[in-house]
């Protein structure tokens, strides 16, 4: 790929930003609310946001000090170990394998919310009429079209790829600076908008799953893991490092974006908080949406639904762009199955976005079947599982360097780094330990881990031959 067609600085954070500010923007507000007063709110949010900072801290230091280590954080696991050993290899490739299954599956969780923000303009998209039967399954006329729509969608954005990253790239930047200006358009209505007595009281007790009150520590607590998945895509940067201008600006990407989402999430959250009632956030289906209403009226409404069809599209170019490049950067470090090297003439990893496009048109189904829809929900719950492993490996990654004083010259900035990386793996841990707190979770969780070692057979023969992983396998 030729200079001129890499990503400069700000198409890296358009992508950092539009991966994390997707759909999750328009329904924390009403998950938040439930989970917490807005003390615990405001309180989730700071809290989240240093732990996330630290560890964007982390991902951006690497991407300096190890500008070879490109595809991701999950590439981190193989260099906790001895170089072509089989620790290294199996490490590698299951955190890989882990870090791609979730990024597939939230990518197609933003794609098919997109239609039903599409549904806002064509009620038609929610009509639960017959359309025909197929065997025992009968298909209704919402789900239909949805299915049809987010296989468009997906299949449309594969087509932008096939021309070029760097094209992909400039759409999503004009995606994501469309809705980052229209969010700052809401939050200064909301500013004019915010009714004081809406937020009071501002500190009172929340009911947990089994009926104790929780206190505003635990309120924080519960909050704070809601507020995960708004962070989640602050590593695209990193995943892209090989396609970057320079590498500096991959640190700057992941700093810029981090901060730009975090205010835009904390300011929206609080200003919704302002706009509608406890009672009527709890209850509400599309919080940003009614917050608008109650300004603007339905039009309102409306324009707010487009910014979030306009939103959705650039988070899903951003996602179909990450979850191909994560098997292909894994496969050139020898870590991921030689096929997804494969590249077309303009560069990209064809063969990758076929496979994980063609498995994305899978999860597509589960639109057509509303009970299929409610497991792959439960699915994309325990996938978030699957990012917070190579967040910690990053972390435990940036120690070793610091330990070993790999890289480094001056003691300060070793001092530092081990800070940052400390705070960042306290981080990392607590929020595994809380999400896998029920066993039943954690189990599932594993199990979608797990299914890689089917796949470890088709790795290098090189690896296989030498280090005999797949006797040690199976």
């Amino acid at each position: 790929m030729t200079k001129n067609h890499k990503l400069g600085l700000w198409v890296l954070t358009s992508l950092v930003v539009g991966n994390m500010v997707g759909s999750g923007i328009f329904m924390l507000p009403r998950s938040l609310a439930e989970a917490a007063s807005p003390a615990g709110v405001i309180g989730a949010w700071i809290l989240t946001g240093f732990g996330v900072l630290m560890t964007a801290l982390v991902f951006g230091n690497l991407a300096i000090r190890k500008p070879h280590l490109t595809g991701g954080p999950q590439i981190y696991a193989k260099e906790l170990f001895p170089p072509n050993t089989n620790a290294s290899v199996i490490t590698g490739f299951m955190a890989s394998w882990g870090y791609w299954i979730g990024n597939l599956a939230g990518n197609i969780a933003i794609i098919t919310t997109f239609t039903s923000y599409l549904s806002t303009f064509f009620p038609i998209l929610t009509n639960q009429t017959e359309w025909f039967t197929i065997g025992t399954l009968t298909i209704k006329v919402g789900n239909g079209l949805t299915f049809l729509i987010s296989s468009l969608l997906l299949w449309g954005i594969h087509w932008i790829l096939l021309h070029g990253v760097d094209q992909a790239g400039k759409l999503n930047l004009a995606a994501t600076v469309a809705k980052v200006v229209g969010f700052v358009v809401f939050i200064i209505i909301g500013i004019f908008a915010f009714q004081k007595a809406n937020i009071l009281p501002f500190n009172e007790p929340r009911i947990g799953a089994s009926g104790e009150s929780l206190s505003l520590f635990g309120q924080i607590n519960r909050a704070a893991l809601t507020t995960l998945w708004a962070f989640i895509g602050m590593e695209s940067a990193v995943v892209f490092a090989s396609r970057a201008k320079k590498q500096q600006d991959v640190k700057r990407a992941t700093i810029f974006g981090l901060l730009i989402a975090l205010i835009l999430y904390i300011a929206i959250s609080t200003l919704v908080m302002g706009m509608l009632t406890q009672t009527q956030l709890i209850q509400s289906d599309k919080p940003l949406i009614d917050a608008i209403e109650t300004v603007l009226g339905p039009i309102g409404g409306k324009l707010l639904a487009g910014l979030g069809l306009i939103s959705l599209v650039g988070s899903a170019i951003g996602w179909v762009m990450l979850s191909a490049e994560v098997p292909y950067q894994a496969a050139k470090q020898g870590i991921f199955i030689p096929a997804f090297q494969k590249e077309n003439k303009q560069g990209i990893p064809i063969f990758s976005m076929i496979i994980t496009n063609g498995i994305g048109q899978l999860f597509i189904l589960s639109t057509i079947s509303n009970s299929i829809s409610q497991a792959f929900d439960f699915v994309i719950y325990i996938a978030t599982l699957s990012y917070l492993i190579p967040y910690f490996i990053a972390s435990i990654f940036q120690l070793k360097l610091v330990f070993t004083g790999d890289t480094y010259v001056f003691k300060k900035q070793q001092i530092t780094d081990g800070i940052i990386a400390t705070i960042a793996t306290i981080y990392s841990i607590w929020v595994i330990f809380a999400g896998t707190a029920d066993i039943k979770t954690f189990m599932f969780g594993m199990l979608l881990l797990a299914s890689g070692l089917l796949f470890i057979k088709y790795l290098p023969l090189s690896h296989r031959k030498k280090y005999s992983i797949v006797e040690e396998i199976e």
